[in-house]
């Protein structure tokens, strides 16, 4: 299926969320996957929207499904948050988060830490602890004039058992409260993908942007000016692209589908 892509796809930038996994549970026989990666010499990097945790944990639960891959070759939404955030504040300072592990160690690495009052912005993602206490909060401190600052619109994940809140659902209720819309750093945003062509070093139209979602995997590839294409394993459906705008380029089952496997 990669064959029929011209000019010959390098490298593969993977979502993990319904590409690699469905919560706890493979998609498929990932080793043998990333073995036939292997076999193919393609460079690959998961990217994600998933900002709940840190690329060690991320490479800690590959391998579990027996995939070795080093945390440099895992970028996520906390990441590119933190990183935009660097760039329009070198030194760093107070930030109010709304997040997991994921968010809150990316922007500690980079000289932000968590404060509730003259803060250089809000930075809300997904976050399974969310409370009408920290909805107050943010409210407040955008309301007084910080920035608004969205990991991911995703206003789901997928699971095992269908379907749960994602952090766009979060970004919204705090949308709701405040009336101001977030600034989104991950997918559909390029900014995830320019990061992982500039660790990989490819060209764009040489490296192949793999998701399963339309709206931000496909979207997010297509504004980066890479190739696309759009696994069935997760929350996008065939049903999905009828009338959608602009397609992507491949179009499979799965990723070992994808891979010719």
């Amino acid at each position: 299926m990669l064959n029929s892509l011209q000019p010959q796809i390098k490298a593969l930038v993977l979502d993990m969320d319904g590409v690699l996994w469905r919560a706890n549970k493979p998609v498929g026989r990932l080793a043998a996957v990333f073995a036939r990666i292997d076999e193919l010499k393609l460079k690959v990097i998961c990217a994600t929207n998933n900002a709940t945790s840190t690329p060690e944990q991320f490479a800690e639960k590959l391998a579990g499904m027996g995939v070795q891959l080093a945390p440099k070759f895992i970028l996520n939404s906390a990441l590119a948050a933190a990183h935009y955030l660097k760039k329009q504040h070198p030194q760093g300072g107070p930030v109010y988060l709304v997040g997991e592990v994921g968010l809150q160690q990316a922007m500690q690495v980079l000289g932000f830490w968590q404060a509730e009052k003259d803060v250089l912005a809000v930075v809300a993602g997904m976050d399974r602890q969310f409370s009408y206490t920290k909805l107050a909060a943010a409210t407040r401190l955008i309301r007084n004039g910080a920035p608004f600052i969205g990991t991911n619109p995703d206003k789901t994940f997928p699971t095992p058992d269908g379907l749960v809140p994602g952090a766009g659902s979060i970004l919204a209720a705090i949308e709701a409260a405040t009336g101001v819309a977030p600034t989104i750093i991950g997918k559909p945003s390029p900014y995830l993908y320019q990061v992982a062509l500039e660790r990989m070093g490819t060209d764009r139209l040489e490296t192949l942007a793999v998701g399963d979602r339309l709206e931000t995997d496909v979207l997010g590839g297509q504004r980066a000016g890479m190739r696309t294409a759009l696994v069935l394993s997760g929350v996008s459906t065939q049903h999905d692209l009828v009338g959608w705008p602009t397609p992507p380029d491949l179009v499979a089952a799965d990723l070992a589908e994808l891979l010719g496997m």
